[in-house]
């Protein structure tokens, strides 16, 4: 079933604020454009707002007036602060078994999103509904049974392309409630009723941090995207939910590419239908019904196939820096820390100090190494991985900075940025 079809499901759709979601998509779909309503602002806006308006230094009004001609005006249910045209939704806390029937989808629609990656810069990207609607029919084809009888809550925002997708789209697609309310933290999980089963949108960002001394939820799927979800994050959350998570890989830019189902650490990722990918130097470009260009889109992560035509991730294009006349790949780098026990988590990083470069590294430890890194003192257990990585890396290679740290930092997107990271050695401890 497509999304355009599926509208008169809408009255499924549960919570404060719920049924402005689809007239959210609608308005700008029949009106020609989304300009009247910029999604990632608007739907911020119209999730956010009573929360955050008022939040000393962070004003989503003023991000607002600061992409002011991006768009035309804004949808809301609240009229405090914002200057511009403005359209009020009123919503209801109740339950409409009424069935709308809304103006066909203008076949040129689109919607605007912005993605900013791992360098911190907004980027704009145009993403034809039909394209999404195409989006849900492929992740329906691939879960439709799983999901039945699931209502979808989630971790993730909507105004990305994932939130958007599995939270708005999907659940449309196939006529599924889904609950407006974000769940921020592992105890709003834990307190959902026991009188339904639930599809879980999450991300690793927030797997990593569940509680499992809470009362587990009666969960029927997760999933999780947006960035790769190590392996004892896998494990946690499946002894803790008592089902494994489902992973999708893609990006704003090119839609959903592939999925995997991991019982156990090495499973390869598995291409959606219609998804294949050419190879170009030690890149790939790929293609999808979902992707607009016709030559494809180049990627920046590196792919390995096997003879199935299944992938493994093997780091990222680029990340190469030269150090004393020696290229670095600091894909590499992390890769071997991965395999060092007690490391989950590794960035590498080039730092400058004195006038010298070096690679700085900063860690995410299990609960063992990071007693024992605590009790030996860390110079000592810095030059047993020191030791560890010389069989494989060059010495110019081998981290000379380090850090511990309880999470690696990222952005509401769950992506590193960089420049961020970099700030976590301007000061020596």
């Amino acid at each position: 079933m497509s999304v355009a079809h599926a509208r008169m499901g809408i009255q499924l759709l549960t919570g404060l604020m719920l049924l402005a979601w689809p007239f959210l998509i609608w308005f700008g779909l029949t009106h020609n454009s989304l300009h009247w309503l910029l999604p990632l602002m608007a739907l911020l806006l119209f999730l956010r707002f009573r929360q955050t308006r008022r939040q000393a230094g962070h004003n989503r009004v003023s991000l607002l007036d600061e992409q002011r001609a991006l768009f035309n005006g804004v949808l809301s249910d609240k009229t405090s602060g914002w200057h511009g045209p403005l359209l009020v939704v009123n919503t209801s806390r109740q339950f409409s078994a009424e069935a709308f029937t809304f103006d066909d989808i203008a076949a040129d629609a689109f919607v605007e999103l912005f993605t900013s990656g791992s360098t911190g810069q907004p980027k704009r990207i145009i993403k034809p509904i039909a394209r999404l609607d195409c989006e849900a029919e492929l992740l329906a084809m691939r879960f439709a049974d799983r999901l039945a009888g699931c209502r979808v809550v989630a971790s993730v925002v909507p105004q990305h392309l994932y939130g958007l997708t599995f939270r708005i789209f999907l659940p449309m697609a196939l006529g599924l409630p889904l609950h407006a309310a974000m769940l921020y933290y592992a105890e709003q999980l834990a307190a959902l009723s026991h009188d339904h089963r639930y599809a879980f949108i999450s991300s690793p960002a927030f797997l990593k941090r569940l509680d499992h001394r809470l009362t587990p939820p009666p969960v029927n799927m997760i999933l999780s995207a947006g960035g790769m979800l190590p392996w004892g994050d896998v494990t946690q959350t499946a002894a803790w939910l008592n089902i494994w998570p489902d992973e999708i890989y893609g990006s704003t830019e090119t839609g959903i590419l592939a999925w995997r189902y991991r019982q156990q650490e090495e499973i390869a990722w598995l291409p959606f239908p219609g998804v294949h990918f050419q190879p170009e130097g030690e890149a790939f470009r790929a293609f999808s019904p979902l992707i607009v260009q016709q030559d494809g889109l180049l990627l920046d992560d590196i792919l390995q196939f096997d003879e199935n035509g299944q992938f493994r991730l093997m780091g990222r294009r680029g990340r190469v820096v030269k150090i004393e006349e020696k290229r670095i790949s600091l894909s590499e780098v992390e890769q071997r820390l991965l395999e060092l026990k007690g490391i989950r988590e590794a960035v590498a990083l080039p730092v400058s100090r004195g006038g010298r470069q070096g690679i700085g590294v900063l860690l995410v430890l299990d609960d063992e190494t990071r007693q024992q890194w605590q009790r030996c003192g860390g110079k000592a257990q810095e030059l047993t991985w020191r030791r560890s990585l010389l069989p494989w890396l060059e010495p110019v290679a081998v981290p000379r900075y380090w850090r511990v740290i309880d999470e690696i930092p990222v952005n509401s997107m769950n992506k590193r940025v960089y420049a961020q990271l970099q700030e976590l050695f301007h000061d020596t401890p």
